[in-house]
Protein backbone atom coordinates (compact mmCIF):
# COMPACT_ATOMS: atom_id res chain seq x y z
CA UNK A 1 0.00 0.00 0.00
CA UNK A 2 1.28 3.43 -0.90
CA UNK A 3 1.69 4.79 2.60
CA UNK A 4 4.66 4.95 4.97
CA UNK A 5 4.42 2.43 7.85
CA UNK A 6 4.05 5.10 10.56
CA UNK A 7 2.10 7.70 8.60
CA UNK A 8 -1.18 8.69 10.23
CA UNK A 9 -4.30 7.59 8.38
CA UNK A 10 -7.87 8.79 8.60
CA UNK A 11 -10.93 6.63 8.18
CA UNK A 12 -11.59 8.18 4.77
CA UNK A 13 -8.03 7.54 3.60
CA UNK A 14 -8.18 3.94 4.78
CA UNK A 15 -11.39 3.30 2.86
CA UNK A 16 -10.00 4.91 -0.29
CA UNK A 17 -6.80 2.87 -0.10
CA UNK A 18 -8.69 -0.37 0.50
CA UNK A 19 -10.85 0.24 -2.55
CA UNK A 20 -7.69 0.96 -4.51
CA UNK A 21 -6.50 -2.49 -3.50
CA UNK A 22 -9.55 -4.03 -5.15
CA UNK A 23 -11.92 -4.31 -2.18
CA UNK A 24 -15.55 -3.30 -2.52
CA UNK A 25 -16.82 -0.37 -0.49
CA UNK A 26 -18.76 -2.73 1.76
CA UNK A 27 -15.70 -4.93 2.35
CA UNK A 28 -13.56 -1.87 3.12
CA UNK A 29 -16.10 -0.65 5.67
CA UNK A 30 -16.44 -4.04 7.37
CA UNK A 31 -12.70 -4.62 7.70
CA UNK A 32 -12.02 -1.11 8.98
CA UNK A 33 -14.72 -1.45 11.62
CA UNK A 34 -13.32 -4.82 12.67
CA UNK A 35 -9.81 -3.31 12.90
CA UNK A 36 -11.20 -0.60 15.17
CA UNK A 37 -12.92 -3.12 17.45
CA UNK A 38 -16.40 -2.16 16.30
CA UNK A 39 -19.21 -4.23 14.83
CA UNK A 40 -18.55 -4.94 11.13
CA UNK A 41 -22.15 -3.89 10.49
CA UNK A 42 -21.89 -0.42 12.08
CA UNK A 43 -21.39 1.38 8.78
CA UNK A 44 -22.98 4.56 10.12
CA UNK A 45 -19.84 5.03 12.24
CA UNK A 46 -17.64 4.99 9.14
CA UNK A 47 -19.80 7.59 7.41
CA UNK A 48 -19.80 9.94 10.41
CA UNK A 49 -16.11 9.57 11.35
CA UNK A 50 -14.36 10.10 8.03
CA UNK A 51 -11.77 12.48 9.56
CA UNK A 52 -11.02 10.29 12.60
CA UNK A 53 -7.37 9.24 12.70
CA UNK A 54 -6.81 5.54 13.22
CA UNK A 55 -4.76 4.42 16.18
CA UNK A 56 -1.45 2.77 15.36
CA UNK A 57 -2.84 -0.60 16.46
CA UNK A 58 -5.99 -0.23 14.35
CA UNK A 59 -3.90 0.75 11.34
CA UNK A 60 -1.68 -2.33 11.65
CA UNK A 61 -4.72 -4.58 12.03
CA UNK A 62 -6.47 -2.93 9.09
CA UNK A 63 -3.51 -3.41 6.75
CA UNK A 64 -3.27 -7.09 7.73
CA UNK A 65 -7.00 -7.57 7.11
CA UNK A 66 -6.84 -5.92 3.68
CA UNK A 67 -3.91 -8.14 2.70
CA UNK A 68 -5.81 -11.25 3.79
CA UNK A 69 -8.82 -10.18 1.75
CA UNK A 70 -6.62 -9.50 -1.29
CA UNK A 71 -5.53 -13.12 -0.92
CA UNK A 72 -9.22 -14.09 -1.35
CA UNK A 73 -9.79 -15.05 2.28
CA UNK A 74 -13.52 -14.75 3.04
CA UNK A 75 -14.56 -11.71 5.05
CA UNK A 76 -16.28 -14.05 7.51
CA UNK A 77 -12.96 -15.74 8.38
CA UNK A 78 -11.32 -12.37 8.98
CA UNK A 79 -14.08 -10.99 11.19
CA UNK A 80 -15.04 -14.39 12.63
CA UNK A 81 -18.73 -13.59 12.13
CA UNK A 82 -21.29 -14.33 9.42
CA UNK A 83 -24.94 -13.40 9.48
CA UNK A 84 -27.23 -16.13 8.19
CA UNK A 85 -31.02 -16.11 8.27
CA UNK A 86 -30.97 -13.41 10.95
CA UNK A 87 -28.47 -15.27 13.17
CA UNK A 88 -24.90 -14.21 13.89
CA UNK A 89 -22.72 -17.27 13.48
CA UNK A 90 -19.10 -17.62 14.48
CA UNK A 91 -17.12 -19.17 11.63
CA UNK A 92 -13.51 -19.96 10.82
CA UNK A 93 -11.44 -22.12 8.49
CA UNK A 94 -12.84 -25.32 9.99
CA UNK A 95 -16.13 -24.77 8.14
CA UNK A 96 -17.45 -23.31 4.91
CA UNK A 97 -18.37 -19.65 4.84
CA UNK A 98 -22.22 -19.79 4.79
CA UNK A 99 -23.62 -18.37 1.54
CA UNK A 100 -26.75 -16.20 1.26
CA UNK A 101 -28.17 -18.52 -1.42
CA UNK A 102 -28.41 -21.30 1.16
CA UNK A 103 -31.21 -19.32 2.81
CA UNK A 104 -33.35 -20.53 -0.13
CA UNK A 105 -32.97 -24.06 1.23
CA UNK A 106 -34.00 -22.95 4.74
CA UNK A 107 -37.12 -21.16 3.49
CA UNK A 108 -38.19 -24.18 1.46
CA UNK A 109 -37.51 -26.51 4.38
CA UNK A 110 -39.67 -24.44 6.71
CA UNK A 111 -42.56 -24.57 4.26
CA UNK A 112 -42.30 -28.37 4.10
CA UNK A 113 -42.88 -28.76 7.85
CA UNK A 114 -45.22 -25.80 8.35
CA UNK A 115 -48.17 -28.09 9.16
CA UNK A 116 -46.25 -30.65 11.22
CA UNK A 117 -46.15 -30.36 15.00
CA UNK A 118 -42.74 -31.03 16.57
CA UNK A 119 -41.15 -32.12 13.28
CA UNK A 120 -38.01 -34.25 13.28
CA UNK A 121 -35.43 -32.70 10.96
CA UNK A 122 -31.96 -33.89 9.95
CA UNK A 123 -29.28 -31.58 8.51
CA UNK A 124 -26.54 -33.56 6.77
CA UNK A 125 -23.11 -31.94 6.50
CA UNK A 126 -24.02 -29.21 8.95
CA UNK A 127 -20.66 -27.37 8.98
CA UNK A 128 -21.10 -24.24 11.08
CA UNK A 129 -24.63 -25.39 11.94
CA UNK A 130 -26.12 -22.61 9.81
CA UNK A 131 -29.07 -24.55 8.38
CA UNK A 132 -29.84 -26.56 11.51
CA UNK A 133 -29.72 -23.50 13.74
CA UNK A 134 -31.81 -21.38 11.38
CA UNK A 135 -34.48 -24.10 11.35
CA UNK A 136 -34.40 -24.54 15.13
CA UNK A 137 -34.50 -20.80 15.74
CA UNK A 138 -37.61 -20.46 13.56
CA UNK A 139 -39.29 -23.67 14.69
CA UNK A 140 -38.51 -23.98 18.40
CA UNK A 141 -40.70 -27.08 18.63
CA UNK A 142 -38.63 -28.96 16.05
CA UNK A 143 -36.26 -31.77 16.98
CA UNK A 144 -33.19 -30.98 14.89
CA UNK A 145 -30.33 -33.40 14.29
CA UNK A 146 -27.10 -32.18 12.70
CA UNK A 147 -24.51 -34.53 11.16
CA UNK A 148 -20.98 -33.88 9.98
CA UNK A 149 -18.01 -36.12 9.26
CA UNK A 150 -15.60 -33.44 10.49
CA UNK A 151 -15.04 -33.26 14.28
CA UNK A 152 -13.70 -29.74 13.79
CA UNK A 153 -16.90 -28.65 12.06
CA UNK A 154 -19.02 -30.13 14.86
CA UNK A 155 -17.00 -28.09 17.37
CA UNK A 156 -18.01 -24.94 15.50
CA UNK A 157 -21.65 -26.03 15.24
CA UNK A 158 -21.78 -26.90 18.94
CA UNK A 159 -20.26 -23.57 19.92
CA UNK A 160 -22.76 -21.67 17.77
CA UNK A 161 -25.68 -23.63 19.22
CA UNK A 162 -24.51 -22.97 22.77
CA UNK A 163 -23.93 -19.26 22.17
CA UNK A 164 -27.34 -18.83 20.51
CA UNK A 165 -29.14 -20.89 23.15
CA UNK A 166 -30.48 -23.37 20.60
CA UNK A 167 -30.59 -27.08 21.32
CA UNK A 168 -29.68 -29.38 18.45
CA UNK A 169 -28.33 -32.94 18.55
CA UNK A 170 -24.95 -33.21 16.81
CA UNK A 171 -23.69 -36.50 15.41
CA UNK A 172 -20.25 -37.24 14.02
CA UNK A 173 -20.20 -39.43 10.94
CA UNK A 174 -20.60 -39.70 7.20
CA UNK A 175 -24.11 -38.77 6.02
CA UNK A 176 -26.60 -41.29 7.46
CA UNK A 177 -24.05 -43.53 9.19
CA UNK A 178 -24.76 -42.23 12.73
CA UNK A 179 -28.54 -42.16 12.20
CA UNK A 180 -29.26 -45.90 12.02
CA UNK A 181 -32.90 -46.62 12.84
CA UNK A 182 -33.92 -42.95 12.90
CA UNK A 183 -36.57 -41.48 10.61
CA UNK A 184 -37.42 -37.85 9.94
CA UNK A 185 -40.16 -35.56 8.66
CA UNK A 186 -37.58 -33.63 6.66
CA UNK A 187 -33.96 -34.11 5.62
CA UNK A 188 -31.92 -31.19 4.31
CA UNK A 189 -28.36 -31.00 3.08
CA UNK A 190 -25.91 -28.55 1.60
CA UNK A 191 -23.29 -31.15 0.66
CA UNK A 192 -20.06 -30.79 -1.31
CA UNK A 193 -20.93 -30.42 -4.99
CA UNK A 194 -17.85 -29.01 -6.74
CA UNK A 195 -16.11 -31.26 -9.27
CA UNK A 196 -12.49 -32.15 -8.57
CA UNK A 197 -10.35 -29.97 -10.80
CA UNK A 198 -13.00 -27.25 -11.15
CA UNK A 199 -11.35 -23.91 -11.96
CA UNK A 200 -13.35 -22.17 -9.20
CA UNK A 201 -11.46 -24.10 -6.51
CA UNK A 202 -8.47 -21.79 -6.92
CA UNK A 203 -10.49 -18.92 -5.43
CA UNK A 204 -11.79 -21.12 -2.59
CA UNK A 205 -8.43 -22.30 -1.25
CA UNK A 206 -9.08 -20.93 2.25
CA UNK A 207 -12.13 -23.16 2.77
CA UNK A 208 -12.02 -26.88 3.72
CA UNK A 209 -11.64 -28.93 0.55
CA UNK A 210 -13.63 -31.84 1.99
CA UNK A 211 -16.67 -29.57 2.28
CA UNK A 212 -16.39 -28.48 -1.36
CA UNK A 213 -15.34 -31.36 -3.60
CA UNK A 214 -17.49 -34.41 -4.40
CA UNK A 215 -15.73 -36.56 -6.97
CA UNK A 216 -14.94 -36.07 -10.65
CA UNK A 217 -18.35 -34.60 -11.54
CA UNK A 218 -19.30 -33.07 -8.19
CA UNK A 219 -22.23 -35.42 -7.73
CA UNK A 220 -20.81 -38.10 -5.43
CA UNK A 221 -22.35 -36.69 -2.24
CA UNK A 222 -25.73 -36.12 -3.87
CA UNK A 223 -25.74 -39.72 -5.12
CA UNK A 224 -24.98 -41.13 -1.67
CA UNK A 225 -27.57 -38.99 0.09
CA UNK A 226 -30.36 -39.77 -2.38
CA UNK A 227 -29.57 -43.50 -2.38
CA UNK A 228 -29.76 -43.76 1.42
CA UNK A 229 -32.44 -41.21 2.29
CA UNK A 230 -35.54 -43.36 1.75
CA UNK A 231 -34.92 -45.58 4.77
CA UNK A 232 -34.73 -42.46 6.98
CA UNK A 233 -37.80 -40.60 5.70
CA UNK A 234 -41.33 -40.87 6.98
CA UNK A 235 -43.94 -41.47 4.24
CA UNK A 236 -44.63 -38.10 2.63
CA UNK A 237 -41.47 -36.52 4.04
CA UNK A 238 -39.15 -34.36 1.92
CA UNK A 239 -35.48 -34.51 1.02
CA UNK A 240 -34.09 -31.10 0.02
CA UNK A 241 -30.55 -30.54 -1.26
CA UNK A 242 -28.50 -27.57 -2.37
CA UNK A 243 -26.34 -28.10 -5.46
CA UNK A 244 -24.29 -26.36 -8.11
CA UNK A 245 -25.69 -23.85 -10.59
CA UNK A 246 -25.76 -26.46 -13.38
CA UNK A 247 -26.73 -29.58 -11.41
CA UNK A 248 -30.51 -29.27 -11.06
CA UNK A 249 -31.27 -31.75 -13.85
CA UNK A 250 -28.80 -34.27 -12.45
CA UNK A 251 -30.40 -33.92 -9.02
CA UNK A 252 -33.86 -34.36 -10.59
CA UNK A 253 -32.73 -37.57 -12.27
CA UNK A 254 -31.20 -38.98 -9.09
CA UNK A 255 -34.40 -38.39 -7.12
CA UNK A 256 -36.71 -39.74 -9.81
CA UNK A 257 -34.61 -42.86 -10.24
CA UNK A 258 -34.71 -43.54 -6.51
CA UNK A 259 -38.51 -43.36 -6.40
CA UNK A 260 -39.10 -39.83 -5.09
CA UNK A 261 -42.22 -37.99 -6.25
CA UNK A 262 -43.13 -34.30 -6.69
CA UNK A 263 -39.50 -33.61 -7.63
CA UNK A 264 -38.86 -29.90 -8.15
CA UNK A 265 -36.22 -27.17 -7.91
CA UNK A 266 -36.16 -23.71 -6.36
CA UNK A 267 -34.19 -20.65 -7.55
CA UNK A 268 -32.05 -18.44 -5.35
CA UNK A 269 -32.31 -14.64 -5.39
CA UNK A 270 -30.20 -14.54 -8.56
CA UNK A 271 -32.71 -16.79 -10.33
CA UNK A 272 -30.35 -19.79 -10.38
CA UNK A 273 -31.90 -23.19 -9.68
CA UNK A 274 -29.96 -23.77 -6.46
CA UNK A 275 -31.98 -26.41 -4.57
CA UNK A 276 -33.76 -29.57 -5.65
CA UNK A 277 -35.98 -31.83 -3.59
CA UNK A 278 -38.43 -34.65 -3.70
CA UNK A 279 -41.08 -36.26 -1.52
CA UNK A 280 -40.83 -39.84 -0.32
CA UNK A 281 -44.01 -41.57 -1.50
CA UNK A 282 -46.72 -42.20 1.06
CA UNK A 283 -47.47 -45.65 -0.36
CA UNK A 284 -44.77 -47.86 -1.88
Amino acid sequence: MAMAPNEAMTVKEAITLAQGEGLSRLEAHMLLLHACGLSPHDRAWVLTHTDTVLTAQAQVRWKAFVQRRRNLEPIAYITGIKEFFGLQLHVDKRVLDPRPETETLVEWALSCVADISEPRIADLGTGSGAIALALKHTRRDAQVVAVDASPEALEVANANAHRLGLEIANYGGHWFAPLAGQTFDLIVSNPPYVAAGDAHLASLHHEPLSALVAGPDGLDALRQIVAQAGRHLQPGAWLLMEHGFDQSQAAHDLLHNQGFVAVQSRPDLAGILRCTGGQWPRVK
